[in-house]
């Protein structure tokens, strides 16, 4: 890491403070000259919110603003526009898309979500059946998605669509831009084993998307979506936190808190779960070291996969820790939350939203295929659907 860079974007941002006083600021009019400055994503290029540095300087840039007071940039609500849409858009969007998307998704002016999953498609994501037909220069696009988070607020998405029957099934898909705004669009909340409804089905009736919203070639849609699930699982597993933090946080807060229940056999599995939560942190760090001139690779897959064993076994021992106690629940309210709260909610729901960090980005089942195949170079399984026609696959 060069000094010199870093000594630079300290004085950029300390310029930029100077002329935007966090502390009155308009948040919007504040990230609109972060953007302009190159301070967003300083790893991106020049002109698309940043100044070609490395990736490991985010982390130190973002202290910087932190530390002064700056205002956020809704990375609960916009963490799909922020940490999977950007970046793909940014590798493989034309000159025109990344000039109009990326500015107002940083900003917060425009909300994103993911259109991937299906009923049908959902582990295996390259069986999506929803279609997208030419018409002129124009693709009509009908299917269904689910499990979108934040559909209901979102402005935009990114959209997974097959646009070819009669190629197999991961050469068949394409990839755009859809605007959530289209009449066509029916967003409908899907309420979940914690009361709430984080994410929602999506039905896509006569969408019409233009051309020019289409990332990536006709057909090279699982090459774009790649990225996108790479970044997704970078994400949710290679995040930098600090030592002891978010569900490991509660739970030894639990632990020190009711003394009275402590036994050697739930003290020897809370240490066993500190120092895994610790080693994938550490993990993360080396991760985010080896991609800071790059974008993630298979590796994000492993670390997503430690993070929801992670957290489904320690709100597991939270609930034994507190015995009976743990078996009450705060608020079954349905409500259409913004951001998932695992700090501000109780024990109950922290384990049973639990459940959901190893079918959210990508199953477990799938990742460990990813990461045996693809990082320990293992044998792959033998599949027979990989040649044939999407058409001719067995549904």
């Amino acid at each position: 890491m060069s000094d010199t860079v870093r000594d630079d974007l300290r004085r950029r941002v300390e310029s930029l403070l100077a002329e935007h006083d966090p502390a009155t600021a308009d948040p919007v009019t504040f990230h609109r000259a972060r953007f302009d400055a190159g301070l967003a994503w300083v790893y991106f290029p020049v002109g698309l919110g940043g100044r070609g540095a490395d990736r490991d300087l985010q982390l130190f840039v973002d202290e910087l603003f932190e530390q002064a007071g700056a205002p956020g940039h809704q990375a609960e609500l916009n963490g799909i526009g922020l940490g999977m849409a950007a970046p793909t858009i940014a590798i493989h969007g034309t000159p025109e898309q990344r000039q109009r998307y990326l500015r107002p998704l940083w900003t917060g002016e425009e909300i994103w979500c993911q259109l991937f999953s299906e009923p049908g498609a959902g582990s295996d994501l390259a069986a999506v059946g929803t279609r997208a037909v030419r018409d002129g220069e124009d693709w009509i696009v009908n299917g269904q998605k689910v499990w979108t988070s934040v559909a209901h607020k979102a402005d935009l998405a990114i959209l997974l669509a097959r646009t070819d029957l009669d190629r197999p099934k991961h050469a068949g898909l394409s990839f755009f831009i859809c605007d959530m705004r289209d009449p066509g669009v029916e967003v409908r909340p899907l309420r979940q084993i914690t009361g709430e409804a984080e994410f929602n089905e999506v039905f896509l009736t006569g969408v019409r998307i233009p051309d020019a919203q289409r990332l990536g070639g006709v057909g090279e849609g699982w090459r774009v979506a790649t990225t996108t699930l790479n970044n997704e699982r970078a994400a949710i597993g290679g995040r930098a936190v600090p030592r002891e933090s978010g569900v490991l946080a509660a739970v030894t807060r639990t632990w020190r808190e009711n003394p009275d229940r402590h036994t050697p056999e739930l003290h020897d599995r809370l240490l066993r779960l500190w120092v895994e939560a610790e080693a994938g942190r550490l993990a993360a760090a080396r991760m985010r070291q080896r991609t800071s001139a790059g974008q993630p690779g298979p590796e994000s897959s492993a670390l997503k996969l430690a993070f929801a064993r992670s957290n489904q076994q320690l709100t597991g021992l939270e609930l034994e820790i507190l015995g009976e106690d743990g078996l009450r629940y705060d608020d079954w309210t349905m409500v259409r939350p913004d951001r998932v709260d695992f700090a501000g909610r109780g024990p109950g729901y922290r384990y049973l939203r639990a459940k959901g960090n190893s079918i959210e980005g990508g199953t477990s089942e799938i990742l460990r295929n990813i990461v045996a195949e693809r990082v320990l170079g293992l044998p792959a399984e033998a599949r027979g659907d990989k040649d044939t026609a999407w058409k001719d696959l067995a549904r």
